[in-house]
């Protein structure tokens, strides 16, 4: 670690942290005098006796122990354009993405460097000249470090920006130049710091954009128009260049992958699926189809091959291009019949129903091997937990391969309008103009104990600082066992809550998320908190026991411990990006006559009204206290309890 100390402008001293001595490395006077060759300014070697000494530590080395995703990413993306363009605001923000991930990324500002290192310098031509090659010489010592160095300098000239990335190019270091190209108009409209109101009263002189040239960029790599743009768009065009660069892995650029077919393509894909050897499969295949399709496992192509799923068992992740977490197999079972009529196939349809619904390309069998699977899964192997009956019914054989999917998957019972893919949940915040996104994922009904935690959580996100947060209520739409409610009712009852007021309706985005429910307990709400980070989500709200059952066999105690899924979220690889919010207790306070967040100092004042209670009252038609939920969403839950439906599910 190295300290550097400007102990006068004609004295640099290096100060090693590690031994605690001073070391004068340059005593020669800093001439910032132009000189007509800029190279010969910039480039010559005015100090003698010095020795280039090289590294024993490779870029290699240092990348398997810098940050979480393992190899070298060191670069400089080096911003530019005029003041207030957007410059520090994007590269910040870009930091934060890249840290986020894993990524190690640091910003040097402007204003910041002319604070510090760069304090004797001004801003006549050789002054900027000469900060320039300061900042860029800084930031090739931190690519090499292995650090993503974000420059964000207004860097007016084309010969310094060059200057800048033959500095990199000449060691071999990746330099992005990024044109924040916000028009001269735009960014006196803004005028954040009230330069250019000072500069066109002629108080500043010198000014780039007014009094001085900016010389707009030949061949950026990236040029980013800002304006009625999202900073997160803005950040986002920037990594998708750098994953191409193999700076970012693709594991952790947020583009939503979606496995459906495009519409200008749909008729001959089904064309050839007509022709090709197919396979039937389950409805319950058919939601993770949908999750597929829908990109709710992006960077999953299709169902997983062998490698995959041997990652996510024995690691909740995928390791492949970095490390994301997917901590439930999403595969496909199929027969040994099936598997031996069609392992020499090369493209697979699968068929629901008898309807071409996908063709799996390249596919890859491998065994099912099922009681593994489900202690890996689950921690147990017991046939009367639901989903491990499934399991235990399904073909003895595994394919995986690329899905392609045939046009979007609709079920047509009422409730495709609530079924918004990530990219449809993506628009929809952008128009809401929100700044945060907190999920809620529930499976039951909701009641004012959990309207009152949302309604908290929101309360946070504005007290630090967040003017629109937005909260995705999100229940699961896919199988769930046969006593939960069934989907159409907890729709209706939340639609009811909505209506009522107790979730505001205009910062509320009711949707459906089509998995399946595994009651798998903190290995399945990892899947959860991922699955919600597609749609743009960076807050996560985890309750008690989440995706948690009780015990099939006697005495029937829950099989996962009731904090452990919020513990476990809170330390999961591949989630730091989302902020997990842990469920506070809130039970009916018989005083207030309302739910309220439970105080053990008053614990005879609350009564915990649990599930087989609010639906014995159902049962019998009577209405649960005052303040626990709302009346026109308790009457949907007690016609259904009292219904035929509701006694043959039970």
């Amino acid at each position: 670690v190295i300290r550097v100390r400007m102990e006068t402008a004609k004295r640099v001293v290096f100060t090693s942290m590690l031994e605690g001595n001073t070391v004068p490395y340059m005593q020669n006077d800093l001439d910032t005098r132009r000189v007509e060759d800029s190279n010969t300014q910039h480039n010559g070697q005015k100090a003698t006796n010095v020795f280039a000494q090289k590294h024993t530590v490779s870029r290699s080395k240092r990348g398997e122990v810098l940050g979480s995703r393992g190899g070298f990413r060191g670069c400089t993306i080096w911003f530019t354009g005029l003041s207030g363009a957007g410059k520090t605001t994007i590269s910040f923000a870009l930091e934060e993405y890249l840290v986020a991930r894993g990524i190690p990324a640091y910003g040097l500002d402007g204003d910041n460097v002319r604070t510090g290192l760069n304090k004797n310098l001004g801003f006549a031509q050789e002054d900027r000249e000469e900060n320039i090659r300061r900042v860029a010489e800084v930031g090739k010592l931190f690519a090499d470090s292995g650090v993503v160095a974000l420059c964000s300098f207004v860097s007016p000239y084309n010969n310094d920006r060059e200057l800048a990335r033959q500095l990199h190019k000449s060691v071999g270091l990746p330099f992005f130049e990024i044109h924040v190209a916000t028009t001269l108009e735009e960014c006196e409209k803004r005028d954040v710091k009230g330069l250019y109101k000072k500069a066109r009263a002629g108080l500043i002189k010198g000014f780039t954009g007014i009094d001085q040239p900016y010389e707009i960029p030949v061949n950026p790599e990236v040029t980013i128009h800002t304006f009625n743009r999202t900073v997160d768009d803005c950040v986002q065009q920037i990594v998708e260049i750098l994953q191409e660069n193999e700076i970012v892995p693709r594991s952790a650029v947020e583009k939503v992958i979606d496995l459906t077919v495009s519409e200008e393509n749909l008729p001959g894909a089904i064309e050839e699926a007509e022709k090709l050897p197919s396979v039937e499969i389950s409805k319950l295949d058919m939601q993770w189809l949908q999750v597929l399709g829908e990109g709710w496992a992006t960077p999953l192509t299709g169902f997983m091959r062998e490698r995959e799923f041997l990652q996510c068992q024995h690691f909740n992740c995928l390791l492949d291009d970095g490390v994301t977490n997917q901590s439930v197999p999403i595969v496909l079972p199929v027969s040994t019949e099936d598997k031996e009529k069609l392992a020499s196939c090369k493209q697979i349809t699968l068929r629901y129903n008898g309807v071409a619904k996908a063709i799996i390309r390249d596919p890859e069998f491998y065994e099912h091997r099922k009681e593994e699977r489900c202690a890996r899964q689950f921690g147990m192997f017991n046939d009367g937990h639901p989903y491990i009956k499934m399991i235990n019914e399904s073909g003895d054989w595994l394919v995986g391969g690329d899905v392609e999917v045939l046009g979007r998957i609709v079920w047509n019972d009422g409730l495709d309008q609530y079924r918004l893919t990530p990219n449809q949940l993506r628009a929809k915040f952008r128009e809401m103009h929100a700044d945060a996104v907190f999920a809620f994922q529930l499976r039951n009904p909701v009641h004012n104990g959990h309207a009152l935690l949302m309604n908290d959580c929101k309360r946070q996100l504005v007290e630090r600082g967040f003017e629109k947060p937005v909260l995705l209520l999100h229940p699961l739409g896919g199988w769930t066992k046969d006593d939960d409610v069934p989907l159409g009712v907890r729709m209706e009852q939340h639609k009811a809550i909505m209506d009522e007021g107790v979730l505001d309706p205009e910062s509320t985005v009711l949707a459906i998320f089509p998995s399946p429910m595994m009651y798998a307990g903190p290995t399945e709400v990892q899947w959860h908190a991922k699955a919600r980070m597609s749609t743009g989500a960076n807050f996560y709200i985890v309750g008690r026991d989440p995706a948690g059952m009780p015990h099939p066999s006697p005495p029937k105690q829950d099989i996962y411990e009731a904090t452990h899924g919020g513990k476990v979220l809170e330390m999961a690889p591949g989630l730091t990006q989302l902020e997990i919010i842990p469920f506070k207790v809130a039970a009916y306070d018989k005083k207030a006559q309302a739910m309220a967040f439970f105080d053990p100092h008053r614990r005879e004042d609350f009564d915990f009204i649990s599930g087989t209670r609010m639906r014995s009252l159902a049962k019998a038609g009577e209405m649960p206290p005052t303040g626990f939920m709302a009346p026109s969403a308790w009457a949907v839950l007690a016609r259904y309890y009292q219904s035929g439906a509701a006694h043959t599910a039970q």
